[in-house]
Protein backbone atom coordinates (compact mmCIF):
# COMPACT_ATOMS: atom_id res chain seq x y z
CA UNK A 1 0.00 0.00 0.00
CA UNK A 2 1.39 3.26 -1.25
CA UNK A 3 1.15 5.91 1.83
CA UNK A 4 2.97 9.18 2.03
CA UNK A 5 3.32 11.41 5.38
CA UNK A 6 0.85 12.80 6.58
CA UNK A 7 1.83 15.98 8.22
CA UNK A 8 0.38 16.97 11.66
CA UNK A 9 0.82 20.98 12.23
CA UNK A 10 -0.35 23.21 14.94
CA UNK A 11 -0.19 25.69 12.40
CA UNK A 12 1.85 26.10 9.22
CA UNK A 13 5.01 28.11 11.09
CA UNK A 14 8.51 25.94 11.52
CA UNK A 15 8.36 27.49 15.83
CA UNK A 16 5.42 24.58 16.50
CA UNK A 17 5.87 21.20 16.40
CA UNK A 18 5.72 18.89 13.68
CA UNK A 19 4.52 15.10 13.26
CA UNK A 20 5.37 12.77 10.39
CA UNK A 21 3.62 9.50 9.48
CA UNK A 22 5.01 6.73 7.78
CA UNK A 23 4.03 2.90 6.88
CA UNK A 24 6.68 1.07 5.35
CA UNK A 25 6.43 -0.19 2.18
CA UNK A 26 7.55 -3.60 0.10
CA UNK A 27 10.18 -2.55 -1.17
CA UNK A 28 11.66 -0.24 1.82
CA UNK A 29 11.96 -3.38 3.91
CA UNK A 30 15.02 -3.72 4.84
CA UNK A 31 16.33 0.17 4.94
CA UNK A 32 18.01 1.11 7.94
CA UNK A 33 15.55 3.66 10.36
CA UNK A 34 17.45 6.79 10.20
CA UNK A 35 18.32 6.16 5.94
CA UNK A 36 14.50 5.37 4.84
CA UNK A 37 13.96 9.12 7.55
CA UNK A 38 16.65 11.05 5.67
CA UNK A 39 14.64 9.81 2.36
CA UNK A 40 11.29 11.18 3.36
CA UNK A 41 12.30 14.20 5.33
CA UNK A 42 14.81 15.50 2.96
CA UNK A 43 14.72 18.81 4.35
CA UNK A 44 16.89 17.66 6.50
CA UNK A 45 19.95 16.53 7.35
CA UNK A 46 21.14 12.50 8.35
CA UNK A 47 22.94 13.39 11.36
CA UNK A 48 19.92 15.16 12.91
CA UNK A 49 17.67 12.57 11.89
CA UNK A 50 20.02 10.58 14.20
CA UNK A 51 20.08 13.16 16.73
CA UNK A 52 16.13 13.10 16.99
CA UNK A 53 15.93 8.68 16.68
CA UNK A 54 18.79 9.11 19.82
CA UNK A 55 17.06 11.61 21.62
CA UNK A 56 13.60 9.22 21.06
CA UNK A 57 11.59 11.84 18.72
CA UNK A 58 11.15 8.15 17.00
CA UNK A 59 8.65 5.80 17.25
CA UNK A 60 8.50 2.26 15.46
CA UNK A 61 5.10 0.71 15.92
CA UNK A 62 4.98 2.56 19.61
CA UNK A 63 8.40 1.31 20.17
CA UNK A 64 11.78 3.35 20.39
CA UNK A 65 14.60 2.21 17.85
CA UNK A 66 18.44 2.75 17.15
CA UNK A 67 18.99 4.45 13.99
CA UNK A 68 20.45 1.59 12.50
CA UNK A 69 17.05 -0.61 13.04
CA UNK A 70 15.89 -2.38 9.82
CA UNK A 71 12.59 -1.62 8.89
CA UNK A 72 9.73 -4.44 8.07
CA UNK A 73 7.06 -4.32 5.76
CA UNK A 74 4.18 -2.15 7.25
CA UNK A 75 6.14 -0.77 10.15
CA UNK A 76 4.31 2.23 11.62
CA UNK A 77 7.08 5.18 11.75
CA UNK A 78 6.11 8.38 13.50
CA UNK A 79 9.46 11.26 13.86
CA UNK A 80 8.54 14.17 15.93
CA UNK A 81 10.53 17.52 14.53
CA UNK A 82 10.96 19.91 17.48
CA UNK A 83 10.38 23.85 16.89
CA UNK A 84 12.91 25.60 15.70
CA UNK A 85 15.03 27.64 18.59
CA UNK A 86 14.99 30.91 18.83
CA UNK A 87 18.67 31.86 17.27
CA UNK A 88 20.58 33.00 20.41
CA UNK A 89 23.74 34.28 18.60
CA UNK A 90 24.34 37.84 17.62
CA UNK A 91 25.41 39.28 14.55
CA UNK A 92 28.64 40.95 14.84
CA UNK A 93 30.76 43.05 12.91
CA UNK A 94 34.00 41.72 11.48
CA UNK A 95 36.79 41.75 8.94
CA UNK A 96 35.73 38.76 7.02
CA UNK A 97 38.37 37.69 4.23
CA UNK A 98 35.87 36.71 1.19
CA UNK A 99 37.77 34.26 -1.47
CA UNK A 100 34.49 34.31 -3.29
CA UNK A 101 31.03 34.59 -2.83
CA UNK A 102 27.37 34.23 -4.74
CA UNK A 103 23.89 33.37 -3.33
CA UNK A 104 24.58 29.59 -2.48
CA UNK A 105 27.98 29.76 -0.47
CA UNK A 106 30.67 32.26 0.89
CA UNK A 107 34.43 31.00 0.92
CA UNK A 108 36.34 32.27 3.84
CA UNK A 109 39.68 33.00 4.69
CA UNK A 110 40.10 32.23 8.37
CA UNK A 111 42.45 33.90 10.01
CA UNK A 112 44.10 31.98 13.57
CA UNK A 113 42.53 32.32 16.70
CA UNK A 114 39.03 32.20 15.37
CA UNK A 115 36.76 29.21 16.08
CA UNK A 116 34.38 28.55 13.90
CA UNK A 117 30.98 28.44 15.59
CA UNK A 118 29.87 29.19 19.35
CA UNK A 119 29.73 26.68 22.10
CA UNK A 120 28.12 26.78 25.43
CA UNK A 121 30.20 29.36 27.32
CA UNK A 122 31.20 31.18 23.65
CA UNK A 123 28.57 33.28 21.82
CA UNK A 124 30.56 36.06 20.60
CA UNK A 125 33.56 36.36 18.39
CA UNK A 126 33.37 33.10 16.49
CA UNK A 127 33.14 33.30 12.36
CA UNK A 128 29.17 32.49 12.84
CA UNK A 129 29.01 35.65 14.81
CA UNK A 130 30.67 37.69 11.47
CA UNK A 131 28.60 35.38 9.04
CA UNK A 132 25.25 36.17 10.92
CA UNK A 133 26.25 40.56 10.35
CA UNK A 134 27.34 39.98 6.96
CA UNK A 135 24.66 37.10 5.32
CA UNK A 136 21.82 38.68 7.26
CA UNK A 137 18.96 35.55 7.40
CA UNK A 138 20.80 33.88 4.00
CA UNK A 139 22.37 30.59 5.75
CA UNK A 140 21.30 27.34 5.98
CA UNK A 141 19.80 26.26 9.33
CA UNK A 142 20.22 23.14 8.64
CA UNK A 143 23.37 22.40 12.03
CA UNK A 144 21.17 24.19 13.74
CA UNK A 145 20.98 27.56 16.25
CA UNK A 146 24.94 27.89 16.59
CA UNK A 147 26.05 26.46 13.30
CA UNK A 148 23.87 28.06 10.70
CA UNK A 149 25.72 26.83 7.74
CA UNK A 150 28.33 25.44 8.84
CA UNK A 151 29.37 22.19 6.84
CA UNK A 152 32.95 21.84 7.86
CA UNK A 153 35.29 23.70 10.12
CA UNK A 154 38.66 24.02 10.83
CA UNK A 155 40.74 24.09 14.22
CA UNK A 156 40.48 27.74 16.34
CA UNK A 157 44.44 27.91 15.50
CA UNK A 158 44.30 26.31 11.66
CA UNK A 159 44.00 29.23 9.02
CA UNK A 160 42.73 28.73 5.56
CA UNK A 161 39.78 28.12 3.02
CA UNK A 162 36.66 27.41 4.69
CA UNK A 163 33.20 27.06 2.99
CA UNK A 164 30.16 28.45 4.45
CA UNK A 165 26.34 27.19 3.15
CA UNK A 166 23.50 29.98 2.64
CA UNK A 167 20.75 27.76 1.89
CA UNK A 168 19.71 24.23 2.68
CA UNK A 169 20.04 23.15 -1.00
CA UNK A 170 23.64 24.34 -0.72
CA UNK A 171 24.26 22.55 2.51
CA UNK A 172 23.10 19.26 1.62
CA UNK A 173 25.15 18.96 -1.67
CA UNK A 174 28.58 19.87 0.12
CA UNK A 175 27.23 17.65 3.26
CA UNK A 176 26.77 14.58 1.08
CA UNK A 177 30.29 15.34 -1.25
CA UNK A 178 32.06 15.24 2.51
CA UNK A 179 30.25 11.97 3.00
CA UNK A 180 31.09 10.86 -0.81
CA UNK A 181 35.30 11.95 -0.07
CA UNK A 182 34.80 13.69 -2.97
CA UNK A 183 35.76 17.08 -2.09
CA UNK A 184 39.47 18.65 -2.43
CA UNK A 185 41.05 19.50 1.02
CA UNK A 186 44.29 20.59 0.88
CA UNK A 187 46.46 21.79 3.56
CA UNK A 188 50.07 22.78 4.23
CA UNK A 189 51.96 22.03 7.62
CA UNK A 190 55.69 22.68 9.30
CA UNK A 191 56.28 19.53 10.74
CA UNK A 192 58.95 17.99 12.62
CA UNK A 193 61.78 15.45 11.73
CA UNK A 194 62.98 14.52 8.40
CA UNK A 195 61.38 11.97 5.93
CA UNK A 196 62.97 8.99 4.94
CA UNK A 197 60.46 9.17 2.06
CA UNK A 198 58.99 11.85 -0.12
CA UNK A 199 55.38 10.74 0.51
CA UNK A 200 53.03 8.59 1.81
CA UNK A 201 49.91 7.67 3.36
CA UNK A 202 48.62 7.36 7.15
CA UNK A 203 45.69 5.00 6.89
CA UNK A 204 44.60 4.60 10.95
CA UNK A 205 41.32 4.85 12.62
CA UNK A 206 40.69 8.17 14.90
CA UNK A 207 39.10 8.61 18.31
CA UNK A 208 38.89 9.47 21.51
CA UNK A 209 41.88 9.34 23.69
CA UNK A 210 40.95 6.96 26.76
CA UNK A 211 43.49 8.50 28.56
CA UNK A 212 42.60 12.13 28.33
CA UNK A 213 39.20 12.43 26.20
CA UNK A 214 40.07 16.12 25.63
CA UNK A 215 42.08 14.87 23.01
CA UNK A 216 41.57 12.40 19.61
CA UNK A 217 44.49 9.67 19.26
CA UNK A 218 44.80 6.69 16.70
CA UNK A 219 42.04 4.27 17.98
CA UNK A 220 41.95 0.52 16.43
CA UNK A 221 39.04 -0.54 18.42
CA UNK A 222 36.76 2.47 18.79
CA UNK A 223 37.87 4.87 16.30
CA UNK A 224 36.91 5.83 12.42
CA UNK A 225 38.56 5.09 9.67
CA UNK A 226 40.84 8.50 8.45
CA UNK A 227 42.87 8.95 5.74
CA UNK A 228 45.47 11.76 4.97
CA UNK A 229 47.69 11.49 2.11
CA UNK A 230 50.87 13.52 2.24
CA UNK A 231 54.21 14.38 0.31
CA UNK A 232 56.93 16.44 1.57
CA UNK A 233 57.27 19.57 -0.23
CA UNK A 234 60.77 21.11 1.12
CA UNK A 235 63.28 19.61 4.07
CA UNK A 236 63.86 22.81 4.92
CA UNK A 237 66.65 22.26 7.22
CA UNK A 238 65.70 18.33 7.63
CA UNK A 239 64.76 19.27 11.54
CA UNK A 240 61.25 20.56 10.12
CA UNK A 241 60.00 19.88 6.91
CA UNK A 242 57.39 21.86 4.71
CA UNK A 243 54.35 19.32 3.45
CA UNK A 244 51.28 18.96 1.87
CA UNK A 245 48.32 17.00 3.38
CA UNK A 246 45.09 15.86 0.96
CA UNK A 247 42.48 14.64 3.07
CA UNK A 248 40.25 11.65 2.04
CA UNK A 249 38.33 12.11 5.48
CA UNK A 250 37.87 14.63 7.70
CA UNK A 251 38.59 13.59 11.51
CA UNK A 252 38.70 15.59 14.13
CA UNK A 253 42.41 16.64 14.40
CA UNK A 254 43.34 14.40 11.95
CA UNK A 255 46.31 15.63 10.38
CA UNK A 256 47.51 16.95 13.89
CA UNK A 257 47.29 12.80 15.13
CA UNK A 258 47.99 11.60 11.94
CA UNK A 259 51.37 13.19 11.71
CA UNK A 260 52.26 12.63 15.51
CA UNK A 261 51.85 8.90 14.82
CA UNK A 262 54.06 8.75 12.83
CA UNK A 263 56.69 11.26 14.70
CA UNK A 264 55.92 14.16 12.75
CA UNK A 265 53.91 16.39 15.25
CA UNK A 266 53.08 20.15 13.71
CA UNK A 267 55.59 22.98 14.92
CA UNK A 268 53.40 24.55 17.77
CA UNK A 269 51.27 21.61 18.32
CA UNK A 270 51.46 21.34 21.99
CA UNK A 271 48.33 19.20 22.35
CA UNK A 272 50.09 16.55 20.22
CA UNK A 273 53.56 17.57 20.00
CA UNK A 274 56.25 19.14 21.85
CA UNK A 275 55.71 21.30 24.88
CA UNK A 276 57.68 23.94 23.47
CA UNK A 277 55.61 26.22 21.20
CA UNK A 278 58.41 27.51 19.01
CA UNK A 279 56.83 31.42 19.81
CA UNK A 280 53.81 30.35 17.75
CA UNK A 281 50.24 30.56 18.48
CA UNK A 282 48.89 26.80 17.87
CA UNK A 283 49.94 24.88 15.29
CA UNK A 284 51.54 25.89 12.20
CA UNK A 285 48.93 24.12 9.60
CA UNK A 286 47.08 25.95 6.75
CA UNK A 287 44.10 24.36 4.87
CA UNK A 288 45.08 26.35 1.20
CA UNK A 289 43.08 24.62 -0.95
CA UNK A 290 39.30 23.38 -1.20
CA UNK A 291 37.22 22.44 -4.58
CA UNK A 292 33.75 20.57 -4.79
CA UNK A 293 31.45 20.62 -7.33
CA UNK A 294 28.87 23.56 -7.14
CA UNK A 295 25.23 22.62 -5.47
CA UNK A 296 23.89 24.95 -8.06
CA UNK A 297 25.61 24.57 -11.72
CA UNK A 298 27.00 21.03 -11.13
CA UNK A 299 30.87 22.45 -12.15
CA UNK A 300 33.57 21.51 -10.09
CA UNK A 301 35.22 24.78 -8.63
CA UNK A 302 38.46 25.39 -6.52
CA UNK A 303 39.74 27.81 -4.32
CA UNK A 304 42.88 28.55 -2.78
CA UNK A 305 43.76 30.70 0.33
CA UNK A 306 47.56 32.24 0.08
CA UNK A 307 49.89 31.15 3.01
CA UNK A 308 49.78 33.28 5.49
CA UNK A 309 52.44 35.85 6.54
CA UNK A 310 53.20 34.03 10.15
CA UNK A 311 53.88 30.38 7.94
CA UNK A 312 56.10 32.51 5.26
CA UNK A 313 58.12 33.86 7.88
CA UNK A 314 59.04 30.22 9.42
CA UNK A 315 59.87 28.82 6.07
CA UNK A 316 62.20 31.62 5.32
CA UNK A 317 63.40 30.85 8.88
CA UNK A 318 64.30 27.43 8.10
CA UNK A 319 65.19 27.59 4.73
Amino acid sequence: MTETAKQEKVNQESKQEQRYYYTVMEEQEGMRLDQFLAAELKEHSRSYIQKLIKEGQVQVGEKKQKPGYRLRVDDAVVICVPPLKELEVLPEQMDLDILYEDEDVILINKQKDVVVHPCPGRYKGTLVNGLLYHCKDNLSGINGVLRPGIVHRIDKDTTGVLVVCKNDMAHKSLAEQLKEHSITRKYEAIVYNNFTQEEGTVDAPIGRSPVDRKKMAVEPKNGKRAVTHYKVLSHLNHQVNHIECQLETGRTHQIRVHMASIRHPLLGDTIYGPKNDMGLTGQCLHARVLGFVHPRTGEYVEFEAPLPEYFQKLLEKYS
